[in-house]
């Protein structure tokens, strides 16, 4: 007898990884997480809940179906060795992006976008970072971790260095973090509170690598409330949207 299983895989992304533009992979981590855990299980929630969502965006007017993508799931990670944790994750990006695909992580706490940056900068030197978050995450050290959820971008900008990261919806942190951020600074272009001026820096950046990142308490709790660390005063779903659209006029973007 013929028995159909179910195919635990994001919208059940028909492509495999050697057809594939774009590969989807998660990061079950939240080892340095500070607030609240649970985000290691992210990538299969997130999987799960996909069923439930149609594969025709009425937004964009396009359809999934369109886009070549494999997702090859969880990445097999040590419970509690954030140092063996980032090597994996660095190393796996590093694989996909010399099969010549466009990574696309899942987290996981966002540390985990650290060795991912690392591994894209290596193969696009002139790489351009924009980051959507509540958090400045740009800390020199937390709770005595260099690395962790809440210094990933200060130690990012350590091999992009300045002009490289530009941060939009930020309305967390410590004052020495938003010290070094400010535009007397030089280091980093920071919008604190909305995204105003997104549009203009995605047409500054047409034409170079660009990587995305974003955390989802950028969102208002009331929109987003499972986050480990939701901050209120967020942005509209409405507002991510906005954003998306800035993000399609990018001719080169690399993850």
């Amino acid at each position: 007898m013929k028995m159909n299983k179910v195919d635990l895989s994001f919208q059940s992304c028909k492509s495999t990884y050697k057809d594939a533009d774009v590969v989807i992979y998660s990061i079950p981590m939240d080892n340095t997480t500070s607030f609240r855990p649970g985000t290691r299980f992210a990538g299969n929630a997130i999987r799960v809940d996909s069923f439930g969502v149609e594969w025709y965006s009425p937004y964009r007017e396009r359809d999934l179906n369109e886009f070549k993508t494999a997702d090859i799931g969880d990445l097999d990670l040590p419970f509690g060795d954030v140092d063996k944790q980032i090597d994996i994750i660095y190393k796996a990006t590093k694989q996909i992006l010399k099969d010549g695909k466009v990574p696309m992580m899942v987290g996981g706490e966002h540390l985990a976008s650290y060795p991912v940056i690392k591994a894209v900068f290596e193969k696009y030197p002139n790489l351009h970072i924009i980051h959507l978050d509540a958090h400045t995450d740009l800390r020199e050290s937390f709770f005595g971790r260099k690395l962790s959820h809440a210094t990933f971008m200060r130690h990012v900008h350590q091999f992009t260095g300045d002009g490289k990261i530009f941060q939009f919806g930020i309305r967390s942190g410590e004052k020495p973090e938003f010290d070094w951020a400010s535009p007397q600074a030089g280091h980093i272009h920071q919008r604190k509170f909305d995204f105003e001026g997104l549009d203009k820096i995605v047409e500054k950046l047409k034409n170079v690598p660009v990587y995305i990142t974003i955390d989802l308490d950028v969102l208002d709790p009331g929109v987003f409330p499972g986050t480990g660390t939701p901050e209120p005063g967020g942005m509209q779903y409405k507002d991510l949207l906005w954003a998306f659209d800035q993000f399609q006029k990018l001719n080169n973007l690399v993850a």
